[in-house]
């Protein structure tokens, strides 16, 4: 996992200094013989943006209370072998179902998000600017989707009644993934708001 942080990190590090690069360098227009500044502004719909960074993070806040709730589970365990030791009936909230359903929330606010730039008449190819907008919001999107795919994997091994030291380890795994892709969209919302 870590080898795949550093990997993803190593991507929007490129994508950022090429964005931050691209916005000082001017191209050449043959028409007029002369170089020119073509990088332009992008409106960029902030209020969606800033519903779609609320979900991630309280996403986040529910991918942890998932995790503690699984290394309960796994410190317990030993226990309920013992006999006459009885926990009682534990009743545990789908804190990864309730994850799973705000990442899908952040993917269908960016493609509302994107939806609205679009009907500001900014297009992937509209200027520079707004194609690494495109580009580093949906490079996010797409690791992001990574990542619902990794909860429904940990949700899975959950509901089959896997071993809860296994059920432990692919929750934890996610959870580290998952808080990643909370922080990552943090940067990107940033490098947005105050690198233009």
């Amino acid at each position: 996992m870590v080898c795949g942080i550093a990997t993803v990190s190593m991507v929007f590090i490129s994508l950022t200094s090429a964005y931050v690069v691209r916005q000082g360098l001017p191209t050449f227009d043959g028409a007029t013989n002369s170089y020119v500044r073509d990088w332009g502004m992008v409106q960029l719909p902030w209020l969606l943006l800033g519903i779609n960074t609320g979900l991630l993070l309280i996403s986040s806040v529910s991918m942890e209370l998932a995790r503690r709730q699984s290394a309960r589970r796994a410190a317990l365990a030993p226990l309920e072998s013992i006999p006459g030791i009885s926990l009682g009936e534990e009743k545990s909230f789908p804190w990864l179902g309730v994850t799973v359903l705000l990442g899908f929330g952040f993917l269908l606010g960016q493609w509302m998000a994107w939806g609205e730039l679009k009907s500001r008449g900014f297009f992937v190819d509209t200027n520079p600017n707004s194609s690494f907008v495109y580009l580093l919001t949906a490079a996010h999107a797409m690791h992001l989707a990574g990542g619902i795919i990794a909860l429904l994997w940990a949700a899975t091994t959950s509901l089959l009644h896997r071993p809860v030291e296994g059920c432990r380890i692919v929750v934890d795994v996610t959870a580290w993934y998952w808080h990643f892709m909370a922080v990552l969209w943090i940067y990107v919302f940033a490098l947005l708001a105050f690198a233009r």
